[in-house]
């Protein structure tokens, strides 16, 4: 397919983290742009702002006139989208060009150098803070989340370097072609998908296998490549680390040098590693070591990942994506490092329930790190309930003795209830879209 004579390109589910990015990606470029999503959202906000029309009713009679014209239309789909969608049957039964988001994704960048991030947990923050080290250097990335520095999950360069995230979920990542690669992490997840985590971990040996110039993985995973460690040898390892005023300082020596005193301001031991994973892959690409510390210290994260809303001596809210039981540690974890003698309030809503049902014991004890737990209902997203998986179940589970169901229309109420210093929000629901919410409540209470 020659993306150069599509003229229209129309997305179902445009409002999709990853989707948005190629849809801003063709209008910047000088397509023509619209789409369905199922709720407006921030995201098709700011789509709507630079001139993509959006809807929210799925009916043909949606789809602008121009969009009707087949040799020059191309449509774009999120796998999330359920078989039943009236605007996308219309165009499969009418012999449009029909394609998967990861499909075009591999169109774009299979004629560009791509540096492609995968893994189940750390690839959106990975990607985001590589595709800052590559800006200078030209390249386009297309991200998972909003990176801080250009409010966008699109940093628009030249077509000779790509960085993406190349995503496992529906083995979407098979279907690109990167030059240089690394995995961070081979956690069993998805299992609603690949049915047994042996499915799992060998799409990350074909992904590995399809990679042409290197790999670099994190130590101790079962595939061969660079390998890269904090505190502990490997091909590329961070060490002498401190923490001074709230940041990270470390020194790390690669395959042929030692580079002093980088600074990195996201917290955690797992984010240290996802900066020390695209330092890596920005070295083997060839940026140089200085650059590469210097745009590590001007990183300033991503949107929904341990990201502060509210950050005074007498309070702290924090949102994150979280919505698998390592990611919870992981940031369990980088709070207890951060505010070590505070009080922890966690809301937490699980997504999916074949998810909730698949780890609901490593969930029990990730939730159990808190002080207090308010635990949500279950994000059903794409799925059907599943007889005996709620948040209840999981609630029973839990070892700490301060949790609660609670009703999103409830939650504000009850976080201003708690004594806790520390809140975070979790989850890769809804969740995001009360934050606001529970944000400004706390800031009416305490004045700020």
């Amino acid at each position: 397919m020659n993306l150069k004579t599509i003229h229209n390109v129309y997305f179902i589910g445009i409002g999709g983290i990853g989707m948005s990015a190629i849809a801003r990606y063709f209008s910047v470029n000088g397509k023509v742009v619209a789409g369905y999503d199922k709720t407006p959202s921030p995201i098709t906000k700011s789509l709507e702002e630079i001139g993509i029309g959006v809807h929210f009713e799925d009916a043909v009679k949606n789809i602008p006139i121009s969009f009707l014209e087949k040799q020059n239309t191309l449509v774009v789909y999120t796998p999330a989208v359920p078989k039943n969608h009236q605007e996308l049957n219309y165009f499969i039964d009418n012999g449009y060009t029909v394609l998967k988001r990861a499909e075009v994704l591999g169109e774009i960048t299979k004629n560009t150098f791509c540096l492609a991030v995968a893994g189940t947990h750390g690839k959106t923050t990975t990607s985001s803070i590589l595709g800052h080290i590559m800006q200078p250097e030209k390249a386009t990335s297309f991200l998972g989340g909003i990176a801080e520095n250009y409010n966008s999950n699109l940093i628009l360069g030249e077509d000779k370097t790509s960085v993406v995230e190349a995503d496992e979920f529906d083995r979407s990542f098979l279907k690109l072609s990167p030059n240089i690669a690394c995995v961070t992490s081979m956690d069993a997840d998805h299992l609603d998908i690949y049915g047994e985590n042996e499915q799992l971990q060998q799409s990350f040996v074909e992904f590995a296998n399809k990679v042409s110039d290197t790999l670099i993985v994190a130590k101790g995973l079962p595939l061969k490549g660079l390998t890269y460690a904090v505190n502990e040898d490997a091909d590329y390892k961070a060490f002498n680390v401190k923490i001074e005023a709230g940041k990270y300082v470390f020194d790390v020596q690669t395959p042929t040098s030692i580079i002093e005193n980088i600074e990195f301001h996201l917290p955690g031991n797992h984010n240290m590693m996802n900066a020390l994973a695209a330092l890596a892959m920005a070295d083997v690409y060839g940026v140089s070591l200085e650059s590469i510390k210097e745009q590590l210290k001007t990183f300033r994260g991503v949107q929904r990942r341990f990201s502060y809303k509210i950050k005074t001596d007498d309070v702290v809210l924090i949102d994150d994506y979280a919505h698998h039981p390592t990611e919870i540690k992981a940031v369990a974890q980088s709070v207890r490092e951060m505010y070590p003698k505070e009080q922890v309030l966690a809301v937490f809503q699980p997504h999916l329930f074949s998810r909730t049902r698949d780890f609901v014991d490593d969930f029990a004890i990730a939730l159990s790190m808190f002080d207090e737990v308010l635990l949500l209902d279950i994000y059903p997203a794409r799925e059907l309930p599943i007889e005996g998986v709620t948040s209840g179940w999981l609630l029973d589970k839990m070892t700490l003795e301060n949790k609660k169901l609670i009703s999103k229309e409830k939650l504000s109420d009850e976080v201003l209830k708690s004594e806790s210093k520390v809140v975070v929000m979790l989850g890769a629901g809804d969740i995001g879209l009360l934050v606001d919410e529970v944000k400004n409540k706390i800031k009416e209470k305490h004045k700020i």
